[in-house]
């Protein structure tokens, strides 16, 4: 942790070394800009920067190798809990590198993500109603087995590995202002923020059935937060990560809730005009734009994360 978020330095230089480590391994996933007025929007430029096309469908992807290459996996292989990508990440990565990996997800884990795992030749465990509940049942795996835990966001390893989303994004797109970014355990917006430091305003983004971030961050510390909604699968873990909320509390400059109908919405708003089939989690950054929740300023140079797309397209229409 300390090497992460000390000095500036530190954590930049971690998370380069780790993009250079990880490179062959991942997509260089695209960014592409749209224009702001088809949305009614006043932004100068807004750009989406598309991981939901990296292997197994989501960021997830890059804090899974960076765990797997860094770590010392026991011959017993690696075990995950997860609302569904992290635990097709870890599946992919684990397949690409011959290491035996078991994941545990809640009932609420969609199909599309439940069957990605098996494809993927991952063994499958469904367990309890939400994320905790399968976290609760990962642990007591690994107590009774010696496998090597990979947290889906509360890891040094992790929040590295997602921060070279943020190091990515910059090189793609140097102009931005402002970037909005998707927020359930907060691995993702913490790496991205350790990346960054301050550098362009960052705002987190959460379903209002989700609070995780905002409840931290009014309380001080990491609290419990209700954990249900639309994106429930990938955004509702009931408390952020101790490691990241630091990050959070230093870079984060505003914290932002959308209903789950503003997600719909911006799920449907992706696909009909973009043919982006993102699936809840990965739309809702873009809600906050689509319901006006945050309202760039004239000019404004705006980043979107679109951060999964694991779903069924027969969703949309």
């Amino acid at each position: 942790m300390s090497e992460l978020i000390s000095t500036a330095e530190p954590g930049t230089e971690r998370i380069s070394r780790a993009y250079e480590l990880i490179r062959p391994h991942i997509r260089h996933t695209p960014v592409i800009e749209i224009d702001a007025a088809d949305f009614g929007l006043p932004a100068h430029v807004l750009a989406l920067k598309l991981e939901l096309l990296q292997h197994g469908g989501s960021f997830k992807t890059r804090g899974a190798f960076t765990n797997l290459l860094t770590r010392k996996v026991p011959a017993i292989g690696v075990v995950a809990a997860s609302g569904g990508n992290h635990g097709v990440a870890i599946a992919y990565a684990a397949q690409k590198l011959g290491v035996p990996a078991r994941i545990f997800v809640p009932s609420v884990a969609s199909q599309a993500k439940q069957d990605q795992i098996r494809r993927l030749g991952a063994e499958l465990v469904i367990t309890g109603e939400r994320y905790a509940d399968a976290l609760a049942a990962s642990k007591q795996w690994i107590e009774s087995t010696g496998a090597m835990e990979v947290h889906a966001y509360d890891q040094l390893e992790t929040i590295t590995g997602q921060g070279t989303v943020g190091l990515e994004m910059e090189r793609q797109c140097p102009q931005l202002d402002t970037l909005l970014v998707a927020v359930g355990g907060g691995g993702l917006i913490g790496g991205i923020a350790a990346w960054f430091r301050g550098r362009i305003k960052l705002v987190s983004v959460e379903p209002e059935a989700a609070p995780t971030l905002a409840k931290a961050m009014a309380a001080g510390r990491p609290v419990d937060a209700e954990a249900g909604g639309v994106a429930a699968d990938s955004l509702a873990p009931r408390r952020v990560g101790e490691l990241m909320f630091p990050l959070a509390q230093s870079f984060v400059s505003e914290t932002i809730l959308v209903a789950d109908d503003a997600i719909r919405d911006a799920q449907q708003a992706l696909w009909q005009n973009l043919r982006i089939a993102a699936e809840p989690g990965g739309a809702a950054a873009f809600a906050a734009l689509l319901s006006r929740r945050y309202l760039p300023t004239p000019g404004e140079r705006v980043g979107v994360l679109v951060c999964g797309g694991n779903t069924s397209a027969v969703n949309f229409n």
